[in-house]
C-alpha cells in the first residue's frame, strides 16, 4: 500500500479478476520469490506494476486470507515519498493506476468496487478506519 507524501491518497490499480469475472480496485502486489524478503518483493512489485518507487517502506501487518485451508501469508507495507521512476513494465497487470483519496475508500467498498481481501485488510490500517 503506497501513500503520497500528504498521506491523503493511496495508489490503487483497476484490475480484472478472471475466475469471478470481477473488475475492482486493488493495491499493487504480487508473489514473493523464493529467498526474497517480503519488503524487497513489495518494492519490486510496486515498481513493476506502477513505475513508482517508495522512498521508504513500513511493514504494517501480515495475515493469512484463508487460514485453515492453505498457507498463503500476505505482507502489507506502506510506502511513503513515492517517486515516479519509469513506466510500468507489467502492462497486463491492470487497466490503470490511480491515486485515490482516502475519503473515497468507504464508498468504493460499499459499492463493491474494492472486493479483494488483501486490499480490504490493508486499507483497514489507514484512516478513515483508524481515526
Amino acid at each position: 500500500m503506497y501513500k503520497r507524501q500528504d498521506e491523503k491518497q493511496v495508489l490503487l490499480l483497476w484490475r480484472h479478476r478472471f475466475v469471478p469475472d470481477v473488475w475492482n480496485w486493488e493495491l499493487p502486489g504480487g508473489l514473493v520469490d523464493e529467498g526474497e524478503p517480503p519488503e524487497v518483493a513489495a518494492a519490486r512489485e510496486l515498481e513493476e506494476e506502477t513505475g513508482y518507487r517508495a522512498g521508504s517502506l513500513e511493514h504494517v501487518v501480515s495475515f493469512e486470507p484463508v487460514i485453515g485451508m492453505v498457507s498463503a501469508p500476505h505482507h502489507v507495507f506502506v510506502g511513503r515519498r513515492p517517486e515516479r521512476v519509469s513506466k510500468p513494465v507489467e502492462t497486463d497487470e491492470a487497466a490503470r493506476a490511480e491515486w485515490v483519496d482516502l475519503d473515497r475508500l468507504v464508498p468504493l467498498i460499499r459499492d463493491g468496487k474494492i472486493a479483494n481481501s488483501g486490499t480490504l485488510v490493508a486499507l483497514l490500517t489507514l484512516p478513515p478506519f483508524t481515526s
